[in-house]
């Protein structure tokens, strides 16, 4: 396609989340910082919460990738589960095999014999799981009661919570209240800002091979964060169409109606109003 064009190596605009072209906006930076110092507190739950396509999964696999050896996770990319397999899947992920009980209470007391057991070899224990806001209530349950295992000095493990707008909706059910109360740190990710896109657009054209810097000019990125409210994913959609029509027009620099162009072969866009008059 594009990339000898472009004088790329690889696709700057993929949405699959790759953490080699993470690019480290002042929200993205908050954001890891609220989870790094909610892990040195060592209780309660954390919560990230965002839009769709504002960087959680990429925030996620960073924060696990900051994690030292003294720490353990259980990652569940995929919650949607109800009570019962959501504690096999936490044992899987930590090691230990269940004996298969059906009570909820031989499973508790499993859990609590492992966790001591890493607690006396000096693991802290972390539960991460993203897309929350797709965990049944009663999951939700069954995951405050696992937080309740202790000692007399600290928790057994901690919870990090990833999930879109949703999850703060169903976490205001009242079944789930003594959950909410325990979420220490929280934050809600941001898409980003306007002074930044052009900055995060030359970012990943760098990281993918080119050199110039200068395929997307200020009006072009100005229009970019207009249509796409600086979500991230959509900039990259976005960017991937508007380089699409240049290529085939033979140009290497960006015009608004590029973006234009991509914005109304694009769906999703926050920003509607811009049709208008176009």
């Amino acid at each position: 396609m594009y990339l000898t064009h472009f004088g790329l190596k690889e696709f700057p605009f993929g949405i699959t989340p790759d953490t080699s072209f993470i690019f480290t906006a002042d929200a993205h930076q908050e954001a890891l910082n609220t989870l790094l110092i909610g892990l040195n507190t060592g209780e309660g739950f954390i919560k990230i919460t965002g839009e769709v396509g504002t960087g959680k999964t990429l925030l996620c696999r960073r924060f696990l990738a900051t994690l030292k050896d003294d720490q353990v996770v259980a990652y569940l990319p995929n919650p949607m589960i109800e009570p019962r397999m959501l504690l096999l899947a936490i044992a899987e992920e930590l090691g230990l095999t269940l004996l298969g009980h059906d009570y909820r209470f031989s499973l508790l007391k499993q859990f609590n014999e492992h966790l001591l057991a890493m607690a006396g070899q000096g693991k802290k224990v972390i539960i991460c799981i993203d897309e929350a806001q797709s965990m049944p209530l009663e999951s939700l349950e069954a995951l405050r009661l696992l937080s309740n295992l202790e000692t007399e000095k600290r928790k057994l493990l901690q919870v990090v919570m990833f999930g879109q707008p949703e999850l703060d909706h169903k976490l205001a059910n009242p079944a789930v209240r003594q959950l909410r109360q325990r979420i220490v740190f929280h934050y809600r990710m941001p898409g980003l800002r306007q002074h930044e896109v052009g900055h995060y657009l030359t970012h990943r054209l760098r990281v993918a091979g080119h050199r110039d810097g200068d395929v997307f000019p200020p009006s072009s990125a100005r229009l970019l964060y207009r249509l796409s409210s600086g979500t991230p994913r959509l900039v990259n959609i976005l960017a991937h169409k508007a380089m699409l029509l240049a290529f085939g027009e033979g140009k290497t620099r960006i015009t608004n109606t590029h973006v234009k162009l991509a914005g109304r072969d694009t769906e999703g866009l926050p920003a509607l109003r811009w049709w208008h008059g176009w």
